[in-house]
Order: structure tokens, then sequence, then C-alpha cells
């Protein structure tokens, strides 16, 4: 008869459908299982070789067989088994083999390519017989396979916890699991010092638990994401490829876990070609047997760290592992913290202990029933073979045993069974030699059930056997730094000097240093920036690019920027409003100051158009702020000048732009908070305004350069030391010819100065072309300049000094 036609909805068909194939793709396919931290397949395969007889002293039999045999209890496919195989035998996706291959079981080049089933072979590594181990003392439970045709077990002993061991991933429907690879010895230490403590901490257990351990090395930045997965069974690690950097040579030694490395550099070379990554001249793959290498050429113009940090951001060279530690417990799926998972182990070991020493307890026990029987047997010897001589059959001699001498069934048997020379004297001595040991045995294997610290005691004996056997050292290296943020934008950015120019209309840009020759005197100069035809260059200075930008309004406020993040443009471009780099409101740039380190001995010195000055610690505007912070209060229409970098006791001199000068030591200047207004510097005559400022004046020589692109240098010891609050001496004749001042510098004979006209046109010349001549003089050319044009602002090229904050004042840099 048909089956009848049931009426049913479709949505409920096709939920209940759903769920089957989801649970069946959860619980037999893509999920290990917490105790032995196998999926089905690889239990499978294990099982199918243990069965075969594959051990790890016998010899290699053909993949092709181990997959046949395993289709028995895996009816899943050929290319299944055998992937699942492979990858338990490839030395970089586990830590410890289960399978001991010959041929080709694919490469870290090549993961995915092994040869055909029919060319390789394969047995049981030695650690893999370690969790099959016990397998036949009723340790585990056994079912029907998929046709009732087997029995499989449905885990193994598992001597040791391979979930954490080697690990695993897989998704399943709706959730998915990625559990890395640990190192054995730092396992079982883990694993002992719970069963000692079950009361301890997942904290403490971290102290023996370092992280994961991938079988590619590698290294591995920070600990917050290892800390995160460990007690709540989620996080993302950051995994880094070693390197090492020589001779403009970048040698990448390990590659991150699960990284193929032909991709690798195929991504590499993309990076290249799309000048994603600049300054990589040649990729080699030198590894050999004895370990990986691939050479990364440099440029010679490029930083070696930098380039490399670049890679890390946008290569394989880096790359982010998440870790989640989903199992199956009693066939549901659940995320477990470090401590259920090793408990859970535990449990497992506990009972697959208890259950073989049941075993070998009622083997003993049965053994030692025969024995007893036998004993009885030697004591009556004639008689026993008389009653036998007498019987008609086995049967009426085994009844009459039983009857005369009060012994079972099995006993009886085991007395017809017996043989003759067991009769002699040497055998019943080992008969009485094997009932002692027994009845001793029996005794031992029943205190053990019934003290479980002693089944503890074997759990952590076993335990420190497998460790002495396969322990290892790690091969990933954790290293300091929260992953999170590991690498600030900075650490992308290739270190180089600088010419960063501002213009009066608020633009801005950075220039490479390189691209400004150097010139003799009096020559013309080469385009710096364009500007509009009423827009004209207010600030000119070199710095490193790494340094950060304390831009002073005239409103007395400060803001910060890198100096990376001013957009880089050529000679001929004027650039990109500030306002769209910074949060200003209402406010001009003044001046600006690019400082390296905000260090607690250094300050501030700030100096005014009216003349005043104020002094105040570096430290306070060390934390940047959005829309920037007050840096000091003015009054009655005052505006900063210059803003200077110094120790806070060094000689300084105040300028004018008509051609005055005040020399004094900062000492003069108290420090004052943030807030403050300053005191007075120097006494301004009508129309007259400060111009410029300058500390530290052991240079020797102090430029004084006029708007007209004339200007002279002139020895410090010229100006008399005062106190502040004076007038002032001449410092340069500010005539027709010369025009106003606007610009002073300290130099050396070393260095070199750029002047920038307000057109936007820039001369480099070095400072041993400028006269060394009196104060009360015009000076000589500098710079030729066109008709209605005239010099704006000078910066200096400092030879021979360091990149810290003394060498990164406005306009302060080593020369290349």
């Amino acid at each position: 008869m048909p089956e009848e036609i049931q009426n049913k909805l479709i949505e409920e068909e096709l939920k209940s459908s759903y769920v089957d194939y989801s649970m069946s793709v959860i619980t037999a396919r893509a999920l290990p299982d917490i105790r032995d931290g196998l999926k089905p397949v690889h239990r499978r395969i294990l099982y199918s070789m243990h069965e075969m007889g594959l051990m790890n002293n016998k010899p290699f039999v053909k993949s092709a067989r181990i997959v046949g045999d395993c289709f028995k209890y895996h009816p899943h496919g050929d290319a299944a088994i055998y992937d699942s195989l492979v990858r338990m035998a490839q030395d970089f996706s586990l830590r410890y083999t289960l399978v001991h291959g010959h041929g080709n079981f694919g490469s870290i080049e090549f993961p995915d390519q092994p040869a055909q089933m029919r060319y390789t072979e394969a047995k049981l590594s030695k650690i893999a017989e370690e969790l099959l181990k016990d397998l036949d003392k009723d340790t585990v439970d056994f079912v029907p396979n998929f046709d009732n045709a087997f029995k499989e077990p449905t885990l193994l002993p598992s001597a040791f916890p391979n979930l954490l061991a080697n690990g695993s991933s897989g998704i399943a429907v709706g959730m998915a699991t990625n559990i890395p690879p640990h190192n054995i010895n730092e396992i079982i230490n883990t694993t002992i010092a719970y069963i000692e403590n079950k009361d301890i901490t997942i904290d403490e257990m971290m102290n023996y638990f370092k992280g994961p351990d991938f079988p590619t090395g590698g290294l591995i930045i920070g600990n917050i994401g290892i800390k995160n997965a460990y007690r709540t069974g989620r996080g993302k690690l950051t995994v880094r490829a070693k390197s090492k950097i020589e001779n403009q040579k970048i040698t990448i030694l390990e590659i991150p876990y699960q990284v193929n490395k032909t991709l690798l550099i195929e991504g590499i070379v993309e990076l290249v070609n799309n000048k994603t990554v600049e300054g990589i001249s040649d990729i080699r793959d030198e590894s050999d047997r004895e370990g990986m290498s691939l050479v990364i050429e440099i440029k010679k113009n490029f930083n070696p760290e930098t380039v490399l940090n670049q890679l890390y951001k946008h290569s394989q060279l880096q790359n982010t592992f998440g870790i989640i530690i989903l199992a199956l417990e009693n066939n549901q799926p659940k995320v477990f913290n470090l401590k259920e998972t090793i408990s859970s182990y535990v449990v497992h070991r506990k009972n697959v202990v208890t259950r073989r020493t049941q075993f070998e307890l009622k083997k003993a026990e049965d053994r030692l029933h025969i024995l007893g029987g036998l004993l009885i047997c030697l004591k009556n010897i004639d008689a026993i073979v008389a009653l036998i001589k007498k019987s008609n059959d086995p049967n009426v001699a085994k009844q009459g045993l039983m009857n005369n001498y009060e012994l079972t069934e099995i006993q009886a048997q085991a007395i017809l069974d017996l043989k003759l020379q067991r009769l002699t004297s040497l055998e019943q001595n080992k008969i009485n030699q094997e009932h002692n040991e027994l009845v001793d045995l029996v005794k031992e294997l029943k205190d053990i059930l019934s003290k479980e610290s002693r089944i503890y005691k074997i759990i952590k004996d076993e335990l420190m056997e497998i460790k002495n056997r396969f322990g290892d050292d790690r091969r990933t290296e954790i290293i300091a730094g929260d992953s999170e943020e590991d690498l600030t934008e900075e650490d992308f950015v290739n270190e180089e000097d600088v010419v960063v120019t501002i213009t009066n209309a608020g633009y801005i840009k950075q220039t490479p240093l390189e691209e400004y020759r150097q010139q003799k005197r009096g020559g013309k100069g080469i385009v710096a920036t364009t500007t509009k035809e009423e827009d004209i260059v207010s600030h000119l200075f070199i710095t490193n690019n790494h340094n950060t930008l304390l831009f002073f309004t005239n409103k007395g406020r400060v803001h910060w920027l890198k100096v990376y993040k001013v957009p880089e443009a050529s000679r001929y471009s004027k650039g990109k409003a500030i306002i769209n780099l910074l949060n200003l409101t209402d406010e001009k740039i003044n001046a600006v100051l690019p400082v390296a380190k905000f260090e607690d001995n250094l300050h501030l010195l700030f100096a005014t158009k009216n003349g005043v000055l104020k002094k105040t610690e570096l430290k306070y505007y060390a934390r940047p702020r959005q829309g920037g912070i007050d840096a000091i209060t003015l009054r009655d229409n005052d505006e900063l000048v210059q803003v200077r970098l110094t120790p806070g006791n060094l000689d300084m001199i105040l300028a004018t732009k008509n051609g005055l000068a005040l020399r004094f030591n900062e000492k003069d200047v108290n420090p004052v908070g943030r807030n403050a207004t300053g005191v007075r510097g120097i006494r301004l005559g009508s129309g007259d305004e400060v111009i410029g400022l300058e500390v530290g004046l052991k240079a020797g020589t102090l430029l004084t350069v006029t708007e007209n692109g004339f200007g002279k240098r002139t020895s410090v010891d010229e100006y008399r030391f005062t106190r502040r609050g004076g007038k002032g001496v001449i410092n340069i004749q500010t005539s027709d010819r010369n025009g106003n001042v606007v610009g002073i510098k300290t130099v050396k004979d070393s260095d070199e100065i750029m002047l920038i006209s307000k057109n936007g046109v820039i001369i480099r010349v070095p400072v041993s072309d400028i006269s060394v001549i009196g104060r009360n003089t015009q000076g000589v050319r500098i710079m030729r300049i066109e008709e209605k044009d005239n010099v704006k602002a000078i910066a200096r090229v400092i030879a021979d000094a360091s990149n810290g904050n003394n060498g990164s004042n406005n306009g302060n840099i080593p020369k290349k």
C-alpha cells in the first residue's frame, strides 16, 4: 500500500528539513568534539588506520587504500576524506601532525595541491597513537556506522588535549569555529595546574598558557586578544611575519599561519605595481630545506623599516586571526573559555581512566577466577584425573568437577582445557605466582577506583609522559604591544626631511627638500610655490615629516597636525587650504613650530608683535584637542610673531622690523601658565614691531635679512648683553635699498639658508657666501628680487644637527 499523502504547510516542512540538515552539519561534519578535539572525518580516518594496523613502526600503505577503508564509516566522498588525511600530514597546518605522510602532501607554497591519493602513502604518527591508546579497553562508547554493518567510536581516548594542541576550524550552519594550535608543554602544564587546583582562575592559568603556537612560527603582537579569547572564548590576534633587516634588505624568515607563500609574493608584487607600496626594487625566494628566506630588496632612498610597516599594513605579512573556541559538548555546540575547555578534557580523561581501570579489573578478576579453579585442580590432581578418565564425555566430566569440587562452569571448562604440560612442577609455580600477582593487582585496581585522587594522579603522570616524549619549544613569539593599536599611521610613512610652506591666504604644502638645489649668493632662485596675485608666502620651514606641527593663531590658540598629514605637492603647487586640515574658527595662523618630542625639560618661548615675551613648559601643549586650546592670552590687538623651543636658560635676541635688536638671557622671563599674558621683552619705538626671536647664540653670527633681498652676518659678540625691557641697539640699516627687516637667524659657516619671496620664489644658498660685517651696516645682496616682489620668510638648513627638539625649531633641520 502506498503511503498516505499528508497535508502540511510548506514553511513548516522547510523549517523542519533545514533544522535537520543544520544539526547534521553541526554535529556530524563541521565542529570538533570538546573532548578529543576531532571532527567525525578525522576521528574515522584515525580509527580506520588503527584498525588496519598502520602504526608508526609499520610500513606505509597507499592513501587510496586508507580512504577506501574509511568509506565504511564516512560516506561523504573520497575527496572529503583525502583532503582531511592530507591536512593531518602537513607540518605547516598542524602543530603536531597525526599522520606520517610519504610523498607529495602539499607545501607551504601550494598547500592545496597534494598528489593524487594513488601516489601518496601514509601511516599513523607516534603522537596519533596516543589518541588511540586503550581504545580496546572499553574506554569509549561505540555506535553502529551509517548502515549498521560496523561499529565506530563516538570519540577517541585522547591521552593529551588535542583540541588545544592542533586547533580546529570549520564552518557549520549559522556558526563557525576557529581554534588555533598551542604548544603541548604549555597545554599540559596548564592542565596539571587545573587538576591540582580546580578553583584556579583563567588569569592564573595564563601564567602557564602563554598563547597560540603556530606551526609556521611568526609573531603575535600583544596579548589583549589572547586574554579576551581565553576569558570569553572569542578574540582577535594580530599575527605578523618574522623578519630581519640588513643592508637595505628585508628577509622574511617566517610567515603567518595559513598564509600561502606563493600568493603572498604575488600580492606584494601587485602592491609594488600599483604603487601602493614604494621603495621595493626586487623580491627573491631563497627558501631551502633549512628554512624560509624571502628577500625583499629596498631602494637606497627608502627606509626599510617604513617599507616593512607598509607591507604589514597592505599584505599578508600581517593578518588577523579570529579565535572562536566553539566545540560540541554532548552533541550541543557551545563556546568555551580556557578553563571550560581544559575542564571538559579532564572530565573525559577521568572517565577514560576509570573505564580502563574497570576493564582491567574485570579482566584480572576473570583470570583470577580461572586460576582459583586451576589451583583446586592442582591440589586434587590425581582424583580429578581419575574422574575425567571415568567420565563418558566432556559434559559429564564438567558436571562431575562442578559437583565434587564446587567449581563454576568456567573453572571446570578451564580444567578440562588444561594441557598436561601445565602439571609440571615449574608450570605449577607459574600458576601460583600469577595468582598472587593478580590478587595484588585486583587490590590495587580497586583502590584506584575508590580514590579519585589516584585517578587524577594517573592522568597527571600520563600527561607528563606525553610532555617528556613530544614536548618542544615555542615557535611563535609573543611580543609587546596592543594588537588593536600596534602600528600607527606614522609607522607607514617613510621618514624624510621636507620643506613646508604656508601662504598668507592659508594654503599649506610639503615638498621634499631635495627638490631645492643649492645656488650661489645673488642668484634669482627657483619657483617654490604658485600663489594668487593677492596671496603671499608667510611661513617657510624645514622639518622631519614625523614631527608634530604646532600652529599658533592670531587669537593666541594652538592647533596640532602631524607633518606627514600635510598634503605633499610639487614646487609649482599652492597646496591645500589649512582650514580643511585644522578646526579653525575665524583665526589666522601667525606662527608654526615643528616639535619632535614633548619633553619635560623644554619650554615654549612666545614673542609677540608688541614686544611681549612669555615662557611656558612644553608639556602643557602635549595633548592635542579638536578645535585647539589657548596658548597665550593676548591684549591690545597684539599678535604672536614667533615661538621657540628652549631649555629655559639660553641667551636670546629680539629683533624689530626697523633694524633694532636686544640681547639678554631668557632667565629674565619666568615660566608661567598656559593662559598667562607674559612680560615686556623689548621697548618699541613708534611704528616698530618685533619680527624675530633667536635663542641659543653659540653659533657665532646673527644673520639678518631685509625685504629687498639684502642681508649680512654679524658676530653675536657685537650685541651687548643687557636686561629685558630695553630698546636695543642697531642691528642693520633699514635704508630704502634694504627695506625693513623680515627675519633673523643664528647661523654657522657650514649652514645653508633658504629665502622665499611673496611671489613664491625660493633660493637656497650657503651661509659662507654671506659676509660677516658690523652691526651698523647695510649688508650684501643675497637674493635678486623682481619688481613688485620682496622677501617674506627665511629658513635655515643646519649641518650635522640632531633630529631632536633642539634641532627642530622653526627652520632648524639637519642638512642631507
